[in-house]
Parts: C-alpha cells; structure tokens; sequence
C-alpha cells in the first residue's frame, strides 16, 4: 500500500477515526516497567474523567503522572546545567 491508502484506509475505520488529527509528533515508546501497588486518594471528578476512557484508567493516570514527572526532570536539568 502506498502512503496515501494507508491515510485513506485510517479516515475510514472507525476504530482510527478519533485519532487521526492527533499530533503523534512527540510521542515516544513507553517500555513497561514493574509497577507497585499503593493506595492513593484521587478527587472524585479526576477518578471519573479517567475513568470516562473506558478500560486501562490506572494505565493513563500513570501516563499522566509520568509525563508530569518528565517534564519537571527536564526543567531540573537545565537549573543544573
């Protein structure tokens, strides 16, 4: 397939459709990495946004966080450097 019926072959399934304008320019491989169980207290609001996406909560709440967590490394680097 060429690159164009690729593109069009995703704005056809509807399983693709709601991430075809999505800027997967900066996205990066996520390898898993061991995990630990803790129990932490969330605002009811954020417990419901999350789980509004459906299956895998815990798993984009730990995206977020892990986000969070790189960019504030990024921003103590360049302090230090």
């Amino acid at each position: 397939m060429t690159d164009e019926e690729i593109t069009e072959a995703m704005r056809t399934d509807p399983d693709w459709a709601e991430f075809m304008d999505v800027d997967w320019s900066k996205a990066t491989i996520v390898y898993p990495v061991k995990k630990a169980a803790i129990s932490i207290r969330l605002d009811n609001d954020v417990i419901t946004y999350f789980k509004k996406g459906g299956k895998g909560y815990q798993g984009r709440i730990n995206a977020v966080l892990r986000h969070f967590m790189q960019e504030q490394l990024k921003k103590d680097e360049d302090k230090a450097g």
